[in-house]
């Protein structure tokens, strides 16, 4: 018989899955197998976190301790702009190719950035209010009324102001 396994230690796993929905629990079970979970069980748990990101998809983080998983939502940036847009929830498997023609504020902007800064690599603030917007601008919306792009450069030549903290 194999070893018990030690209860005390803790396992990380990460997986990408559609924000409300039970993922395929075939795609679960070579990675929850091992450490001794149900797939279906943790798959019913990841899309009652994932409640808030329907029809997204998001990256999830099973800290798994002692056969019991607890799930975290890390959401991407581009989630982060998608759910700032407030569109109604779609159907993934009859809309495709969606355009997200909507319109953000410099504001909701820097309150993305605030929430990725854990996860950008600039040293400022403004560098991660860059990235977002660099992600604003792949999804296609629209920022102020102008092309992100464009307050991009407003960034560079300082006469857009973004706070440091």
């Amino acid at each position: 018989m194999p070893p018990k396994p030690d209860p005390t230690a803790i396992s990380v796993v990460c997986l990408r899955a559609v924000g409300g929905e039970v993922g395929a629990t075939a795609a679960l079970a070579p990675k929850l197998g091992p450490l001794g979970l149900s797939p279906k069980k943790v798959g019913e748990d990841i899309a009652k976190a994932t409640q808030d990101w329907k029809g997204l998809k998001v990256t999830v983080r099973l800290v798994v301790q002692n056969r019991n998983a607890t799930v975290e939502v890390v959401p991407s940036a581009s989630a982060l702009v998608i759910q700032a847009l407030k569109e109604p929830p779609r159907d993934r498997k009859k809309t495709k190719n969606i355009k997200h023609n909507g319109n953000l504020t410099i504001d909701q902007i820097i309150g993305i950035a605030r929430k990725m800064k854990h996860r950008s690599l600039a040293r400022k603030l403004s560098g991660t209010v860059k990235e977002i917007l660099g992600t604003c601008q792949s999804v296609g919306c629209t920022v102020d009324g102008a092309n992100p792009h464009d307050k991009i450069d407003e960034i560079n030549a300082g006469t857009l102001t973004i706070p440091d903290s």
